[in-house]
């Protein structure tokens, strides 16, 4: 059996709202008929408006799942910095840092204390 049907019957809330607009621009002379009428219509619209918003969020979605790269990528990436080549130099640079410094301090010393 198909889960969906096409001819899905509106809901109750989408029933009660359309009756309501009819309502509240109802003009006078106006047969309950046509006010019925004229909520159907609104109420068909309701639902298009709805199916046309659902097909909105799932075409934004399907973008975003397509712009995100999946999580295999994510860590062939990170594997790629942090190659030998990138570690070695990483390494050596707090101890190029630390050399520099104390080379920095005793050309100060040797300034100030004169």
């Amino acid at each position: 059996m198909a889960k969906y049907s096409k001819n899905q019957k509106p809901s109750d809330e989408t029933a009660a709202e359309a009756m309501k607009i009819a309502r509240a621009t109802q003009r006078p002379g106006q047969t309950k008929e046509q006010t019925k009428l004229i909520a159907s219509g609104i109420q068909k619209g309701i639902d298009q408006y709805k199916k046309q918003h659902k097909a909105k969020v799932r075409e934004i979605d399907k973008r975003k799942r397509k712009s995100t790269p999946p999580s295999d990528q994510i860590t062939m990436s990170k594997e790629l910095v942090a190659s030998p080549a990138n570690k070695g130099n990483r390494e050596k640079l707090p101890w190029i840092l630390l050399i520099l410094s104390w080379a920095l301090f005793a050309t100060y010393l040797l300034f100030t204390i004169r």
